[in-house]
């Protein structure tokens, strides 16, 4: 007697390629419902080494839409064109989308009734989504962000007193918000490191490098990561300060993913060396108890299979008519955000700065399916 297959979820996202939050994120979430007995398949415009992480660990991993030939389950969208182009290739399979940022255009959420829920990781996506992009509320939740615990193990207990410090970000250089941050740990003898794109010191392992020290200076994911791991973390980046992640702010600082809403004060040496000053080794160890508790990929992950069962219990199947008025009104309305400096048969984009290149490809490929 043969074993059943497995259920299959279709992970329709923009890149596997890099150690960006999105990227991380799908690795983990993958790998987590492998362990469930899920089969998830990754479906990108931009593969790298994730994707091959991914891969060695038996998820099929794939750019070209065509060349999955099964229906999955659920289709688990992160961004616009790559959910519209799975929606488009598996037509009547229920979909969710998961907004992982309120501002780039690939990261607005598709409007149509084939999804049947849309998720943000924050209070900041959820308030988006909402205020900006004309989701009905009631088709909206917040599942917070999660960490891979089993990866990020938790350190020894912390000093009385911070001795190491390093700044995890990308965006950390001597032109930037670390001088405020050197300057202040000198003051008080700690040593700091940095740790980032920015600084020729990125790494693909930070779970291994995280618990030598004792005060880590980060946002959002870097900031979730390391508190995970035991370290006291001051909530700060380029574009300001929150300050130190407390018991009594947890709360309202995960709910916006330790991210940029909460930034509102300037880097200085004075305003950072008051955060380091409040530094407490009891109170950042219950810190992270309420993060490994509460905070667990595998918890996300079991959030994400009830949301799958929903759907597919409560998915309506839409007629062809209505599901091509609903893609035609998606890309309208993205298609502002794009502008093809060269002749439709050249594959040349020009974008605004900060956006993310768009897979002219994918556009191509989404028009042929839907017989445009």
């Amino acid at each position: 007697m043969s074993a059943p297959e497995p259920r299959r979820v279709l992970i329709a996202t923009y890149s596997v390629r890099s150690r960006s939050g999105t990227d991380l994120y799908t690795r983990d979430l993958a790998l987590s419902l492998l362990r469930r007995g899920w089969q998830p398949v990754v479906y990108a415009s931009y593969l790298g080494a994730v994707a091959e992480e991914l891969r060695l660990a038996t998820i099929p991993v794939t750019d070209d839409i065509a060349a999955i030939t099964v229906d999955p389950d659920v289709i688990h969208g992160q961004h616009h064109l790559e959910t519209l182009s799975a929606m488009a290739r598996f037509p009547g399979v229920p979909a969710l989308f998961v907004c992982h940022d309120g501002l780039t255009w690939h990261s607005t959420p598709p409007r149509t009734p084939r999804i049947g829920a849309y998720v943000g990781v924050d209070r900041n996506c959820r308030d988006r989504m909402i205020m900006e992009r004309g989701i009905d509320e009631a088709l909206v939740r917040v599942l917070l962000n999660a960490v891979d615990l089993q990866r990020f193990q938790r350190r020894t207990p912390l000093p009385p007193r911070p001795r190491r410090a390093v700044i995890f970000s990308n965006q950390a250089a001597s032109n930037t918000f670390a001088d405020a941050i050197r300057e202040a740990c000198a003051q008080r003898g700690i040593a700091l490191d940095v740790m980032g794109i920015g600084a020729g010191t990125a790494t693909d392992h930070p779970e291994q490098i995280l618990p030598q020290y004792d005060l880590v200076f980060g946002k959002a994911r870097c900031a979730l990561e390391a508190a995970a791991v035991g370290a006291a973390v001051i909530v700060c980046d380029s574009a300001g300060l929150a300050g130190m992640v407390a018991t009594r702010d947890l709360d309202a600082m995960r709910q916006l993913n330790f991210g940029v809403r909460l930034l509102q004060r300037p880097n200085t040496a004075e305003t950072i060396g008051a955060e380091i000053d409040r530094y407490d080794a009891a109170d950042a160890a219950q810190v992270t108890d309420a993060m490994r508790s509460t905070a667990g990929i595998d918890l996300l992950t079991e959030q994400f299979l009830e949301l799958y069962d929903e759907l597919r219990i409560n998915h309506r199947v839409l007629s062809p008519e209505e599901e091509l008025r609903a893609t035609a009104d998606s890309l309208s309305r993205l298609a502002k955000h794009i502008q093809i400096a060269a002749p439709i048969e050249s594959p040349a984009v020009t974008l605004p700065a900060q956006d993310a290149p768009v897979p002219v490809s994918l556009l191509r490929r989404l028009k042929r399916r839907m017989g445009l």
